[in-house]
């Protein structure tokens, strides 16, 4: 399997490369950017045949989406995927505004972690009317006059309205041509699968919860999504940076990793080392050998990054290695080896 493979979301006609790219990071996440690199991190991405983006409103508040529209409003539009996200929009950092009737509209506290953001901050809002206009703000930055896959965006604490308002304002979206394909992304698993029951969803945007640190998706949500024909979207791969680098002090879902990770992420890093392969190979790798996951989405903040993801991707690995870590109950037996 090449990164440039690529697939097609659930029965759509939205196709993505096997190696997609999650653009967090060049919102300004946790650490300044800068334009320029956030433009060349794109371009490399690009010249390496990169054609599944990533985005959301919430990422530095549009500065994400404004850094990619910049690059991509200048490519062909047929070559390239896109997605974006719903469920929060972006008002003054001042003003949230009034709660919306069924939205649980307040101001989320996430925004706390960009370094970039601006002066607006977002506010969730799972209306069909929130939706509407999340979308058109987020075109409006992005210069384009469609996404390719729209998310309803960690509908966590908000499961009736998504599932009321959002979710079929997506379907309105898909069946006029404005979207490709309906989706959902989370850190959880479990009320995705309820999601996918719903029968909305072409895809599911699942973050850090299929890597090799945390299979609790494999327990309902992959079977599921593959009896429904629903395509996994696997995120997080790196669990934010742990499976990257297990140090002391690395991050684990953005917090400091609790020692019984990080003594388990040593553990798999040291049996790849036995074979001399990154950590990096092996956690990028894994997720795709599952067949409802279409594509790993890596979030990376500079070229050299992207070429390194790239790398990691098509580094050779001796079918052993996965056959050594599910033999150390590193990984499960139900988990399929790549």
């Amino acid at each position: 399997m090449r990164h440039t493979d690529r697939t097609r979301l659930g029965d759509t006609g939205v196709e993505v490369t096997r190696l997609g790219l999650g653009l967090a990071p060049l919102g300004g996440l946790y650490r300044r950017v800068g334009d320029e690199q956030a433009y060349a991190t794109l371009e490399r991405a690009w010249d390496e045949g990169l054609r599944y983006f990533d985005t959301a409103p919430l990422y530095g508040s549009g500065l994400s989406e404004r850094r990619a529209g910049r690059v991509l409003s200048g490519k062909p539009r047929d070559e390239f995927t896109l997605s974006t996200k719903v469920g929060r929009v972006l008002r003054p950092s001042a003003d949230p505004g009034p709660p919306e009737a069924g939205s649980g509209a307040a101001v989320d506290h996430n925004s706390t972690i960009w370094a970039e953001a601006g002066d607006t901050g977002p506010v969730w809002d799972f209306t069909a009317d929130g939706v509407l206009r999340s979308y058109a703000d987020s075109l409006d930055r992005l210069g384009l006059d469609r996404a390719d896959v729209l998310h309803v965006h960690d509908p966590d604490e908000h499961y009736g309205p998504a599932v009321a308002e959002a979710l079929p304002a997506l379907v309105r979206l898909r069946d006029q041509g404005r979207i490709g394909a309906v989706s959902v992304g989370m850190n959880q698993a479990e009320m995705l699968a309820d999601l996918v029951r719903t029968g909305h969803l072409d895809s599911v945007l699942l973050a850090g919860r299929y890597t090799l640190l945390d299979q609790s998706g494999l327990a309902e949500l992959l079977p599921l999504a593959s009896e429904r024909g629903v395509s996994v979207i696997a995120a997080g791969v790196y669990n934010s940076g742990l499976l990257a680098d297990p140090r002391p002090g690395a991050t684990y879902d953005y917090l400091p990793a609790p020692e019984p990770l990080l003594a388990r992420a040593r553990a798999i890093a040291a049996v790849c080392a036995r074979y001399d392969v990154p950590l990096r190979a092996a956690a990028v790798q894994f997720p795709l050998a599952h067949p409802a996951v279409a594509t790993v989405l890596v979030g990376v903040r500079s070229p050299e990054e992207v070429a390194d993801a790239v790398t990691m991707f098509g580094h050779e690995i001796p079918g052993q290695l996965w056959r050594d870590l599910r033999r150390a109950g590193l990984l499960p037996e139900e988990a399929p080896l790549p």
